[in-house]
């Protein structure tokens, strides 16, 4: 059995020691892989979905939390109570998850890389039109975020990560009162009901907002942090459900937006990243500039949240990969985010994308990213089930009944997210 690292050092936070009651100050973990799963691309979802349908699939939102809340809680059980990595864990069951993991972080972050860094350039491009090109920009993001991840430990990286979370929230809230949304509406929002041509929007906000590989990675924070064994487990969960009801009151607020702004007035946002410039300009008209600048201060913090926790989570992640693999490559006592592996995956993410940025990306890319990324949230629910209903977990933490049924509801619903993604591809 692969005990987790023992890492001393500045990253460690709270020490080895863990306190006998919770404290909010220990909070962390769960504000980063709540921020980093939560990019541009899931505010456009959200936006449209409030344009289309007003407040009706509000409750949506507020399920997809809950979702992402039970995930990141099973995902977080695993590392403490068992004292072994999430990958090392998959491995457990199998060959084929390695294979399906490698296919996956080589893939997926040779394309998310440029996806990352052209949504963090959009709005520092609406915020200085003169001074480079999108190109540019999107080549600077990405080799901050390599530069700021490879010289921090995990301490900073989470002070960085809370602050622009707090500009993230603090931007949203102000638009959804600025909107003056019917509270009465949003209420009746909370009931379940579908409209017409509204399932595939449904299930997107379920399953879409903070879903990613980050969810994974939040083992690898909470290890990071300090967190190594069940004496942690209470704080973990406190932390967890902090960060996502934080970001609850995120996409409520994007919702709101989306209702009051756009579906009143029979507005539409063009699809993909682009469509929050739309959103900029149409806040430009409706409240005045210095609103539309402070969207997109917001829209950059968003985007640029999701690419440095991905720098830091996966490289996290990846690094793990090759220490059970190529156990010399990542010494004994060597912290993960300072060894090779580590800093090779940011190499990755950051330079073969670069070349994406000045080509179309090619067909056949997109069509395996696109099955790979479909798949990897289906994967993670069900292996979830797995590992934490077997022996491989100490009984004491195994699931129960409301963890295996929020579990298997979460892998049924991304099993039908998967197959609908997959269908959407350009085949």
């Amino acid at each position: 059995m692969a005990e987790i690292a023992q890492e001393e050092g500045p990253g460690d936070v709270e020490g080895t020691k863990a306190p006998r009651k919770s404290s909010w100050r220990h909070i962390g973990p769960g504000i980063v892989v709540a921020a980093t799963g939560v990019g541009a691309g899931d505010l456009v979802a959200t936006l449209i979905a409030g344009s289309k349908f007003g407040y009706t699939l509000l409750w949506a939102a507020v399920i997809g939390c809950l979702v992402k809340i039970s995930l990141a809680e099973a995902a977080g059980r695993w590392h403490l109570a068992t004292g072994r990595t999430l990958f090392d864990g998959w491995r457990s069951l199998g060959a084929w998850t390695t294979v399906y993991f490698v296919g996956y972080v080589i893939v997926w972050g040779f394309v998310y890389g440029a996806a990352a860094m052209s949504s963090s350039a959009l709005p520092l491009g609406a915020l200085f039109p003169d001074v480079m090109d999108l190109k540019a920009w999107a080549v600077l993001c990405g080799l901050v975020g390599l530069v700021f991840v490879w010289f921090n430990r995990y301490a900073v990286f989470e002070k960085v990560m809370t602050v622009l979370v707090g500009v993230m929230f603090v931007v949203t809230v102000y638009l959804a009162i600025r909107v003056t949304p019917h509270l009465g509406d949003a209420l009746a929002g909370l009931v379940p009901v579908l409209p017409d041509g509204s399932l595939v929007y449904t299930l997107g906000l379920i399953g879409g907002v903070g879903g990613t590989i980050t969810l994974a990675a939040y083992g690898y924070w909470v290890n990071a942090k300090g967190w190594r064994d069940t004496s942690w487990m209470k704080v973990m969960r406190i932390d967890n459900r902090f960060a996502y009801l934080t970001t609850g009151i995120f996409v409520v607020a994007m919702l709101f937006v989306g209702a009051e702004l756009l579906h009143s007035s029979g507005l539409a946002l063009a699809k993909g990243d682009k469509g929050l410039l739309d959103l900029g300009a149409i806040l430009s008209e409706r409240y005045g500039n210095a609103t539309a600048k402070l969207f997109l201060i917001g829209f950059f913090a968003t985007s640029f949240t999701s690419l440095i926790g991905v720098w830091h989570g996966v490289s996290l992640m990846f690094a793990d990969f090759v220490a059970h693999y190529r156990p010399t490559l990542v010494p004994a006592g060597t912290p993960r985010d300072r060894s090779l592996p580590f800093r090779a995956y940011l190499l990755w993410l950051t330079f073969p994308p670069i070349a994406l940025l000045f080509l179309d990306q090619p067909f056949g890319l997109v069509i395996v990213y696109g099955v790979i990324g479909a798949f990897f949230m289906p994967f993670l629910a069900l292996t979830l089930i797995q590992l934490l209903n077997s022996s491989r977990t100490p009984a004491e933490w195994r699931n129960g009944y409301l963890s295996n049924g929020m579990l298997g509801a979460a892998g049924l619903l991304f099993v039908v997210l998967c197959v609908q993604q997959v269908r959407e591809l350009p085949w």
